[in-house]
């Protein structure tokens, strides 16, 4: 699941043009320096400097469009449910540098307990179709991205179905996926 994907659908949806700066691994080394806090995605806002973190970028993209609510409540909710995928990241990336055996053992444990308590608490959490009923937001985007990387297939270990005891997260993966301008974006970017 690439951070930098989210914020491009983001930006997309929200009607910006912007330059899709792709750096690949040996360009990483020496603009790393460069970047705040060392990390991508990084939004450079024109006039004003850089964003970094995927959370504070979507943010950024969706409040002046529409796409993060606009009531405090909701907004820390939606931002909760952001920040919750991130900790799921953190679970599942240290497995993409182990050796087949370790990551074998990994992931199975990962699927026997966090993965589908992850599912479980964004199932509570979804009013639906989307996040916070019927508006497509980031947090949204940031969801189907995440149920995609296992949806996919292509994480070894991991069942595809992994999700599939949640009902209203899957409606969510749907939905998003089926929306037209994320669906564009995807069809653009592959």
């Amino acid at each position: 699941m690439c951070s930098s994907d989210l914020c491009r659908i983001a930006l997309h949806l929200a009607g910006h043009e912007f330059e899709d700066d792709r750096i690949n691994f040996p360009q990483w080394a020496e603009r790393k320096p460069q970047q705040p806090f060392n990390v991508l995605p990084v939004l450079a806002v024109e006039g004003k400097g850089l964003i970094a973190d995927s959370n504070a970028i979507l943010r950024y993209i969706g409040e002046p469009a529409s796409l993060h609510p606009a009531d405090p409540f909701e907004a820390a909710r939606h931002e909760a449910v952001m920040n919750t995928v991130e900790c799921m990241r953190a679970k599942v990336t240290p497995t993409l540098r182990m050796e087949d055996e370790e990551k074998k053992s990994a992931r199975e444990a990962l699927v026997k307990g966090f993965l589908p308590d992850f599912g479980s608490n964004m199932e509570a959490e979804i009013r639906g179709p989307f996040l916070g009923g019927d508006k497509l937001q980031v947090a949204d985007i940031k969801l189907y991205m995440a149920v995609r990387w296992f949806a996919s297939g292509t994480v070894d270990h991991v069942p595809a179905d992994v999700y599939d005891h949640c009902p209203k997260l899957k409606a969510l993966y749907d939905a998003v996926g089926a929306d037209e301008g994320v669906r564009s974006w995807l069809a653009k970017s592959n």
